[in-house]
């Protein structure tokens, strides 16, 4: 048992090396391994720092924008335009919905049930970050850019099979901003009891914990939870519900509504979407 997980780690060792140096890293720089299979994707790779762009913007004023129905007719798209970086998670969409969230995405966060499939949603200024959860992220992404067979086997939604995203706009999240969101942020236990399910946290909390490193200044929208009505919109697209959120096992809804107090009321970011 010992050696199967040990493969396993070392797998996915190999696969993040290998895939930030595709990627041009997250924010070091790589040198490309010389013997691996598919040479010719590797050897492109460039010694490059990720977010170079940012660089030159002394001090960064950024905005999470959360997928929460408190979005909704809140008509925030022109001021969360406005800021330096346009912070967005999964599938929440901007076709469409530029009046209630704004056009602009400088970073978006996603994982392999949770990735745009259709190209409309592209835009090319747009970095694309994978956030991994389990080794299978990493060989899925990897199977993904060299043109291998998508294995679907241990997901709990299909993944996507194809990427509207280019090689260039595809970054891999430093595993230890998801450690950070979890761990210390919403203090959840590093071992869970046999008889729960482990938690995470989600895409939301990561990308806030992500503009703690990154950011100066952190606002946020579209972060809120109206359990009282079960009926309530839970994104400000599409027709899920509130009743959905409650039924998911995998988060720690309520740690999380409480961290987003405790930060509100600190004034270590500004809510744009308080009532």
């Amino acid at each position: 048992m010992r050696g199967y997980l040990v493969a396993i780690f070392l797998s996915a060792v190999f696969l993040y090396y290998v895939l930030h140096c595709i990627l041009w890293g997250t924010n070091v720089y790589w040198v490309p391994p010389v013997e691996m299979k598919r040479r010719n994707k590797i050897q492109p790779c460039l010694s490059k720092p990720a977010f170079a762009s940012l660089l030159s913007v002394p001090c960064k004023k950024c905005v999470v924008v959360g997928n929460g129905g408190v979005l909704k007719n809140k008509t925030l798209g022109e001021k969360i335009d406005s800021y330096d970086v346009i912070i967005r998670m999964n599938n929440g969409p901007v076709l469409g919905h530029e009046e209630e969230v704004g056009r602009r995405t400088t970073f978006r966060l996603f994982y392999p049930e949770s990735v745009f499939s259709d190209p409309n949603h592209n835009d090319p200024n747009t970095t694309a970050v994978l956030t991994a959860f389990k080794p299978l992220d990493l060989k899925w992404l990897w199977e993904l850019l060299t043109g291998g067979k998508i294995n679907t086997n241990g997901f709990w939604k299909k993944p996507a099979l194809h990427l509207i995203y280019k090689p260039y706009q595809i970054r891999i999240l430093d595993p230890f901003i998801i450690r950070m969101a979890a761990y210390e942020l919403l203090h959840f236990p590093k071992v869970f009891p046999k008889n729960q399910k482990p938690k995470h946290p989600t895409t939301g909390i990561i990308a806030i914990t992500l503009a703690f490193h990154i950011c100066h200044e952190v606002h946020l929208a579209g972060f809120k939870y109206n359990f009282s009505d079960l009926k309530s919109p839970l994104h400000y697209y599409g027709n899920a519900t509130m009743s959905l959120m409650s039924k998911n096992a995998y988060h720690n809804v309520t740690a999380e509504q409480l961290f987003l107090k405790d930060i509100i009321e600190k004034n270590f970011v500004i809510n744009l979407t308080e009532d």
